[in-house]
C-alpha cells in the first residue's frame, strides 16, 4: 500500500448526510483502491463517502490497476469501481478463475478504448478513421524520439492495452511511447492542439476529452473473442492482436467474495451503485478541466446529485 487516508463517520464533508449507522457491518474499514484516471478516484471517493454516512470507516490505497484485481480477490481491498473491459476484462475474467471475487454490479455506460485523433488530425490525414489510412499518413507524427516512424502516444504502461502487439500484427509503421498518466495525454493533446499538429493518442469514453477536443477513434479491424489470444482469429491467422478493441465494453464493478458478509450493507449499496456515461464523464471533467482535487470533486459531484447517490441508499 503506497498511501492511505481514512474517513469516518461525522466529517464535516458529511454533515449534510443522514446518519444511517448499521451495527451489523464490521467496523473494520472498508478499503477501496485508487488508480491513475480522474473519473476512478472521484467514483471512489463518491462511493467512500456514502459508506462513511452509513457508520462504516473507510481507507483509501493508491493500487496498480492490474494487480487490484488479485487484491480484490484475496480480500487486501474491498471492492473495484470502474472495471474497464478493454483495459481490464482479461486480468478481471482470470481473477474471477481463481475465485474470491464478483462483479457486484455495472455501470448504466458503455465503454470504448483505442487509438483516437482530434479532428484537426483528420484534416491533415483525410482518409481516416481507416486505420490503413493511419498508416499511410505514418510519417505526419514521426518525431525525434521515433525517427522515421509514427508516434503513437500511449497509455500508462500498467494499462496493458499491447499496442506494441497491435502495431507489430497490423505492420504499422509507428512506434509507441506510453504516456506516464492520463494527465500527460491530455498535456500533450493541448499542446497539439495550440499549433494544429497531427497527433494520435490512446483515449476512452466515458471520459470529458470530446467536449474540449471533438475527434474520433481509429476503426481497426472489429474485435472478436479470442483475437488476443488465438492467432487463428482476426485477420492475419499468424497474428494475436490483429483487431481493435471492444467498441461497445462493459465497465463492471467487482467486489472482495468476503464484503457482503463482513459489511452486509455497504455490499447491498454497492449492488446498486450505476451511474451512466454522462456521470462519469462529469466526474472526470471536476478534476481534468475544472481544476479540483478529487475529494473535492466527489463533494461538488454529489451536492449536484443528491437523487443518484441517495437511491444507492434505498
Amino acid at each position: 500500500m503506497k498511501s492511505v487516508s481514512s474517513i469516518l463517520a461525522g466529517t464535516a464533508v458529511l454533515a449534510l448526510l443522514a446518519p444511517m449507522a448499521l451495527a451489523e457491518d464490521s467496523t473494520d474499514p472498508i478499503i477501496i483502491p485508487l488508480h491513475n484516471w480522474s473519473s476512478q478516484i472521484v467514483m471512489s471517493h463518491v462511493v467512500g463517502d456514502v459508506f462513511a454516512s452509513m457508520g462504516n470507516a473507510v481507507e483509501y490505497v493508491t493500487t496498480d490497476s492490474q494487480a487490484v484485481y488479485e487484491a480484490v480477490r484475496l480480500g487486501d481491498v474491498s471492492l473495484e469501481l470502474e472495471v474497464w473491459e478493454g483495459a481490464f476484462g482479461a486480468s478481471f475474467d482470470a481473477a474471477v478463475a481463481k475465485g474470491g471475487i464478483h462483479a457486484a454490479g455495472a455501470h448504466n455506460a458503455v465503454t470504448r478504448e483505442d487509438w483516437w485523433y482530434p479532428m484537426w488530425t483528420k484534416e491533415a490525414c483525410p482518409g481516416l478513421p481507416d486505420w490503413k489510412a493511419l498508416n499511410d499518413c505514418a510519417a505526419l507524427f514521426a518525431t525525434p524520439e521515433t525517427g522515421d516512424k509514427g508516434r503513437f502516444l500511449g497509455g500508462p504502461v500498467d494499462w496493458l492495452k499491447h499496442d506494441a502487439e497491435k502495431v507489430d500484427a497490423l505492420g504499422m509503421n509507428f512506434a509507441v511511447v506510453n504516456a506516464g498518466s492520463a494527465a500527460a495525454i491530455w498535456a500533450e493533446l493541448g499542446a497539439a492542439e495550440k499549433t494544429k499538429t497531427p497527433i494520435v493518442v490512446f483515449n476512452w469514453t466515458p471520459n470529458f476529452a470530446e467536449a474540449v477536443w471533438p475527434g474520433e477513434f481509429v476503426e481497426f479491424p472489429k474485435w472478436e473473442p479470442g483475437c488476443n489470444e488465438d492467432p487463428k482469429v482476426g485477420m492475419f491467422p499468424e497474428k494475436t492482436y490483429d483487431c481493435g478493441n471492444p467498441a461497445t465494453g462493459y465497465l463492471k464493478i467487482a467486489a472482495w467474495d468476503g464484503m457482503k458478509d463482513k459489511w452486509p450493507a455497504a455490499y447491498a449499496t454497492l449492488t446498486k451503485v450505476t451511474l451512466t456515461n454522462a456521470q462519469i464523464a462529469e466526474m472526470a471533467k471536476l478534476v481534468d478541466i475544472d481544476g479540483m482535487e478529487p475529494e473535492d470533486a466527489a463533494k461538488s459531484w454529489m451536492d449536484a446529485n443528491p437523487d443518484v447517490w441517495k437511491a444507492w441508499l434505498n
